[in-house]
């Protein structure tokens, strides 16, 4: 190409438009027998192109050689323009001396409208740098000249860049404002990265001001941008990481974060964006509880950015570098100082970072017993909670209950922590689904502790109570958010039964399954991705739990919620109006224990493993004395109700001795067992029964049941397709489902009973106007269930019980299919006679055959809520 000036210079924004394009045509400019200026250009457009997506040390070649020409051209303009752009690579490349230097002899060489984009180049250095009111006075002298020269690229190029700056200093309002601008300019033009650049940046300010699903639906929208350039983009990795932890998702920005890290370092990058890397998945591992990985991130993250001298970055990297020595168990007087530090380093900068560095400096203090310093650092950190976003105010709350906690005050430690976890939960009820929901509740766990060890001294087993309940099984406070009749998200459920049940077709007959598994993947984040993106439609009921109320319903039954303070088990009994505390013992023991009885039950599953048998029960009588301790002399003769702590689901309840012959329910929390106490029966609903494919007995009950019930909806065969089910079941009084049933501990809302034309997935019944009042799951692992955030659990059951279903009996382990069949006859046998669920499945087990099979069948079993 040998075309005139005005068509080598529509080269250079072209490299945001169209990437490829652009660097084609550049090389094809090289091959020709170009002028020193169109020479000039065309190094310029190739070290672009490598600067921001390929490699790092053959950008400077080119730029440098680009300078050369344009100096040999005789056009300053020229190279004032390549000095402002090997600045930038320069600073990218760690030498940050050498890169301002070159953006000062931009400046200097270059005059009005060249002049002013140079100025804008050095305005988005010194934001990478951290330097925001330097950015933001070059950035205010180019806008004017950019948009008197009528060039719409820069100008909203110089309004994006503002915007970002604002944010980074907590403005959002004004960001909000740039942002808009910016993306009115951009679209008149054909900058398609630039276009999904703003997209991203405004996804950056939704989350800044807290609206985290129209965060998550941004970032989607611009990577789709981004992917059909085809080229890396590792400012939206970093930025997409600090939305995902927010989110509760730590695991997923880490490997997101060493994900992008690995193509970074096989590219040859920019090294200022693999220090950001760095610092994402320093954040990412200490919140996912990896505090080890957590401080080799964040010391290389100091290192680099002091290589780079960007100060502000490294501040922020020390903080995180702090939080994770802490967070395995290192303390001294020398890391308080250290934190002190960052936190005044961090408000000289305006980051809105510095209260919980202050709050860092309080929290080891305190732990050294330096209760006098940790009152002056917890002091400013506690100024953060009456404005900002919702985890800025959370930050606050929890200094002012430190404070609290320290000076002794009881009540001052309740009332910061009722503020702080309502905060949290204004916040929780903006996000629409209920995994987001569950996982936000991590960052209350602190405030939940405090509230609890202070109840525990001076409050009462009541007062205990109450605070228990505060922040237990809080996603089950409401409905989730219904997901409209989106036909993209149809089909995409649509095209994942389908995969699914190809892929599973295909292990079968052991051909190679890896392209299906693919495929598999990409629509499970499709589907993920679409419900992580729905807003909170359904406000919480404030969690105004009342003991009163409790005990009152409960009658002459009782129950036990069971807490974790300090290590140990703490059981709450409650019956014959009051409540009564009794401690159990360690919970690492009572876990280590719960996992031997899982392994018990699984061998004895099997025939011939009988022998396990008195291995199981003397665990079980070792569990009970763990779980129950000397609650267990108390318990009454009548029903009983357990609400263990999330991490404590997978207990077999019906094998503790004391237990195994009582009217026994499981419920996630006191709250969601009284709800499902008052919920009714749907008036017209009927029965339903489905045999779902491959299983050992063929669902064998399912005739006799339908014999049993008369009018029962029967589907089996081709008619046990998700569609036809999930409408049978939409209202039904009683469903019985006997399907195999996978538990996916990796994402347990694609957790799944298996139909003829695929896997009824969480998020299928999460599409339920109503769920059955009654739902009985005869196979195995169908009460299995995730814990996540602080106490929540999530799973099938846990999605039945907010959408009207009033009990559930379920297995957590594999059974024996065979040894089924007559439990869920005999089960179905109490529940015609006017039996609970409950009720039923304790002489449905009496019923057994006395052998080892049929036992631990019957204990793999419970029944959950209250119908």
């Amino acid at each position: 190409m040998t075309g005139g000036s005005d068509t080598i210079f529509e080269l250079l924004p072209m490299v945001f438009a169209r990437p490829g394009e652009a660097l084609a045509r550049a090389e094809a400019v090289l091959d020709g027998d170009p002028s020193p200026l169109h020479a000039s250009v065309a190094h310029h457009v190739i070290g672009m192109w490598q600067r921001d997506f390929g490699d790092l040390r053959v950008a400077l070649r080119h730029l440098r050689r680009a300078r050369d020409l344009a100096a040999r051209s005789g056009s300053a303009d020229r190279e004032a323009d390549v000095l402002g752009t090997l600045g930038v690579a320069l600073v990218h490349a760690g030498r940050t001396r050498q890169g301002l230097a070159a953006l000062e002899r931009g400046v200097a060489r270059g005059t009005g409208h060249t002049r002013a984009r140079v100025l804008y180049r050095r305005a988005y250095v010194w934001w990478v740098l951290g330097h925001h009111r330097e950015a933001l006075d070059d950035v205010r002298r180019a806008t004017p000249v950019l948009r008197q020269a009528d060039d719409v690229i820069w100008t909203a190029r110089a309004l994006t860049l503002r915007a970002t700056v604002h944010l980074a200093l907590g403005a959002v309002e004004r960001a909000e404002a740039d942002f808009t601008a910016a993306q009115r300019l951009w679209d008149t033009t054909g900058q398609e990265h630039d276009k999904a650049d703003v997209v991203e940046s405004r996804a950056l300010a939704a989350f800044r001001s807290g609206d985290i699903p129209a965060a998550l639906r941004l970032f989607d929208e611009a990577e789709e941008r981004y992917a059909k350039l085809g080229t890396p983009v590792f400012v939206f990795y970093i930025r997409r990481c600090e939305v995902l932890m927010a989110a509760g998702l730590a695991p997923e920005a880490l490997a997101e974060a060493d994900a992008a890290i690995a193509v970074l370092d096989r590219i040859g990058g920019q090294t200022t964006r693999k220090a950001e890397l760095l610092l994402a998945a320093a954040r990412a591992a200490r919140l996912a509880g990896e505090p080890d990985t957590a401080t080799a991130r964040a010391a290389d993250a100091v290192r680099l950015f002091a290589g780079q001298q960007r100060a502000w970055w490294e501040t922020h990297a020390q903080l995180v570098l702090i939080e994770a020595r802490l967070a395995a168990g290192r303390t001294s007087g020398r890391m308080v100082a250290d934190a002190a530090a960052v936190a005044g380093r961090l408000t000289e900068c305006g980051s809105p970072a510095a209260p919980e560095a202050s709050l860092l400096a309080g929290r080891i203090a305190l732990r050294l017993g330096r209760r006098a310093e940790a009152e002056r650092h917890l002091d400013v950190a506690a100024r953060s909670r009456h404005s900002g976003p919702p985890l800025a105010r959370m930050t606050g709350w929890a200094a002012q209950a430190l404070r609290a906690e320290a000076a002794g005050s009881s009540r001052g430690v309740l009332e910061a922590c009722r503020r702080g976890l309502d905060v949290l939960d204004d916040h929780r009820m903006t996000l629409g689904a209920s995994e987001l929901r569950a996982r936000a509740t991590a960052q209350g766990a602190e405030l939940a502790a405090l509230a609890q060890r202070a109840s525990l001294v001076s409050g009462g087993p009541r007062r205990l109570l109450v605070w228990s309940e505060r922040w237990r099984a809080t996603v089950l406070s409401a409905p989730p958010t219904r997901p409209p009749a989106d036909p993209a998200l149809s089909r995409n459920l649509t095209a994942f039964r389908e995969i699914a049940a190809r892929a599973e077709t295909a292990r079968v007959d052991g051909r190679p399954v890896p392209a299906l598994e693919r495929e598999q993947r990409r629509l499970e984040r499709e589907i993920r991705s679409w419900t992580l993106r729905m807003r909170g439609a359904v406000p919480g009921d404030g969690h105004r739990f009342d003991p009163g109320r409790l005990l009152e319903r409960l009658g002459g039954g009782r129950l036990v919620e069971i807490a974790e303070l300090g290590g140990r088990v703490q059981v709450l009994l409650c019956g014959e109006g009051r409540v009564r505390r009794f401690e159990g013992g360690p919970l690492a023991d009572a876990l280590a224990e719960v996992e031997h009885v899982q392994a018990g039950l699984r061998r004895l599953a099997h025939p011939g493993a009988e022998g396990r048998l008195p291995v199981l029960e003397a665990a079980g009588r070792r569990l009970e004395e763990l779980l129950l301790g000397a609650a267990v002399s108390h318990l009454g003769p009548g029903p009983l109700v357990v609400v263990p702590p999330a991490r404590l689901h997978r207990v077999p309840w019906a094998l503790l001795p004391s237990l195994r012959e009582r009217v026994v329910s499981v419920s996630p929390s006191a709250s969601s067992w009284l709800r499902a106490v008052e919920t009714e029966p749907p008036p017209d609903g009927g029965h339903v029964l489905v045999r779902g494919p491959g299983l050992a007995t063929g669902g064998a009950e399912v005739p006799e049941l339908a014999d049993r019930y008369g009018t029962a909806t029967v589907l089996e065969g081709d008619e046990a397709r998700v569609p036809r089910v999930l409408d049978s079941l939409d209202g039904a009084v009683l469903a019985h489902i006997a399907a195999h049933g996978t538990f996916r501990a990796d994402s347990p809302l694609f957790s799944s009973l298996r139909m003829a034309d695929g896997p009824l997935i969480v998020h299928d019944f999460e599409r339920l106007h109503r769920s059955p009042y009654r739902i009985i799951l005869s196979s195995c692992d169908t009460a299995r269930l995730a814990s996540v955030g602080a106490d929540e659990v999530l799973g099938l059951v846990t999605a039945l019980l907010p959408l009207g279903t009033a009990g559930v009996v379920a297995s957590g382990v594999p059974v024996n299919d065979a040894t089924v069949v007559p439990l869920m006859l005999a089960l179905h046998k109490g529940l015609s006679s006017g039996l609970s669920l409950a009720e039923a499945l304790r002489d449905a087990r009496a019923a057994l055959p006395g052998d080892a099979v049929h036992q631990a069948t019957g204990w793999a079993f419970t029944a959950f809520g209250a119908a």
